[in-house]
């Protein structure tokens, strides 16, 4: 996930062209529209502004989903404001669900924002900002509609190794806690050869991951009349040379259909890594929630998963302190977390959204509860996905190495990556070894925390980011790595 910088940045000063930032708030589908803005906006004449600085334009693309989401947004414009004060001609865009939702109110409380625009027009920016410029007045478009998919428009990509492919926007189902369904719309299906089009272009472009997204990635097809769309989808991407993982988010419980498990199993570049929202162990939450599924239902998928899968790493999305839950209802989740033994877990405490159903509901939960709720459900989930870690030591995985490198690999000369199932891995790099963003490597865990992996150092085997493109490692040989590594499954090493 794209987060915004906490540090106070400095005003990027323009030459031959105006320069630009994006600063990103909320989920994975605000991220990839967030490249295709930034796309928009080079494909217009606009430069990047350096790391850190701010540009001639700054656009927010938020979120209204995550807590204090409101919040966050004016606390940054009232910054803004100030620095804008200080540079005439800079501009400020708001767009993303929280402008979907709030519209004209963004202007009345931050009348300095030059452009709001809407999650279905986001192809209107550059003109939009030419318009405000021109005009000298705040242009509000907000379409109701979705005008252009996002996947067709330019993008400017955060990773030149792994990328976000839309495959759906919008919902059509009813939860009493989400406002999505009425800011992104019903959803709305691109044509599968379109889709594909995209992921062997990017292919071609030296990507070797690729991340399906949609708000129920598994109902894909309901716009078209295939109910097989989505498995089809996955097991057509196996037959792409050159990309190595195909990972997707989110699918809900009520629309995960065995088809699914399957191309999972048998589609050699699909990851054995599923992230699948709970949000309750409790049926009666459940159906408060308008989740049309039950706990049993939910725990059949993850047999099935596993039986198939063995090593899959199943992640999980849970809210604690929905209104009227109670102490049984807790338990209920309490026990389901630790049936069903996730990987991890991104747990929330409730909080109501003005027009979503849940905000008007009775007995809504004291917040002192909630939140000892909320911090009973971290620790627990904190140590299962310790011993889960823990039971990874000693076996090989194989690791897609990270752009992102944090100040303590660059004090270590460590380097973080992702292995199949999904897991963070920090490892050690010999001596005279060169290993970059892109790179494959096969490696053993030492170490187990929480939320990480740890490896010994020595790399088994090392496959650079492009053939040709990096000289190979003179003391790592290459190994003949078992089938389990491959699919992301932990194998047990022969012991020294």
């Amino acid at each position: 996930m794209i987060t915004s910088k906490t540090a106070t940045p400095t005003i990027a000063t323009a030459e031959a062209h105006r320069t630009y930032s994006v600063r990103t708030f909320g989920c994975q589908m605000n991220s990839h529209d967030s490249e295709r803005l930034s796309g928009l906006l080079e494909s217009a004449g606009y430069a990047r502004a350096d790391e850190g600085a701010f540009g001639d334009v700054v656009v927010l693309n938020t979120c209204a989903v995550r807590e204090n989401a409101d919040n966050k947004l004016y606390g940054n414009l009232g910054h803004l404001a100030s620095v804008k004060a200080k540079h005439p001609g800079m501009q400020i865009a708001v767009g993303g669900c929280l402008a979907q939702k709030d519209r004209g109110v963004i202007l009345e409380k931050a009348p300095w924002v030059d452009v709001v625009f809407g999650t279905h027009n986001l192809g209107a920016l550059p003109v939009l900002l030419e318009r405000a410029r021109h005009n000298e007045v705040a242009q509000l478009e907000i379409a109701e509609s979705l005008e252009v998919f996002p996947s067709s428009l330019p993008a400017r990509r955060e990773s030149a190794y792994s990328a976000w492919v839309s495959i759906s926007v919008g919902c059509n189902n009813s939860c009493t806690f989400c406002i999505v369904p009425a800011l992104r719309g019903k959803e709305v299906d691109r044509a599968p050869a379109d889709v594909m089009a995209e992921v062997r272009a990017l292919v071609a472009d030296g990507v070797v991951e690729v991340t399906f997204l949609g708000q129920n990635v598994n109902s894909y097809g309901v716009d078209f009349g295939d109910r097989g769309a989505f498995a089809a989808l996955l097991k057509a991407c196996g037959g792409i040379r050159g990309l190595e993982r195909v990972r997707f988010t989110s699918p809900h419980p009520r629309d995960f259909t065995d088809d699914v498990i399957e191309a999972m199993a048998t589609t050699g570049n699909v990851c054995p890594q599923l992230h699948m929202p709970l949000q309750s162990g409790s049926d009666e939450v459940l159906r408060r929630m308008r989740r049309s599924y039950r706990r049993d239902r939910y725990l059949g998928i993850l047999d099935r998963v596993r039986l198939a899968i063995p090593h899959a790493a199943i992640s999980t999305d849970i809210i604690v302190g929905f209104p009227g839950e109670t102490e049984a209802d807790f338990t209920d989740t309490l026990n389901l977390v630790e049936q069903a033994r996730f990987a991890s877990a991104y747990t929330f405490q409730y909080s109501a959204r003005l027009g979503t159903p849940a905000s008007t509901l009775p007995d809504q939960v004291p917040k002192e509860v909630v939140q000892e709720r909320y911090e009973q459900l971290v620790e627990l989930q904190r140590r299962i996905s310790h011993e889960e870690n823990q039971a990874l030591v000693g076996h090989v995985v194989e690791v897609l190495v990270s752009t992102v490198v944090g100040t303590k690999d660059a004090a270590t000369g460590r380097r973080t990556g992702r292995a199949r199932d999904g897991r963070l891995v920090h490892f050690a790099v010999p001596d005279g070894a060169d290993v970059g963003s892109g790179d494959l490597v096969t490696t053993r865990i030492s170490y187990a925390a929480p939320f990480h992996l740890v490896a010994d150092g020595r790399l088994l085997s090392h496959r650079p980011a492009s053939p040709g493109g990096r000289a190979a490692i003179a003391d790592a040989p290459e190994v003949s790595v078992p089938r389990a590594v491959s699919l992301g499954m932990p194998v047990l090493p022969a012991r020294e």
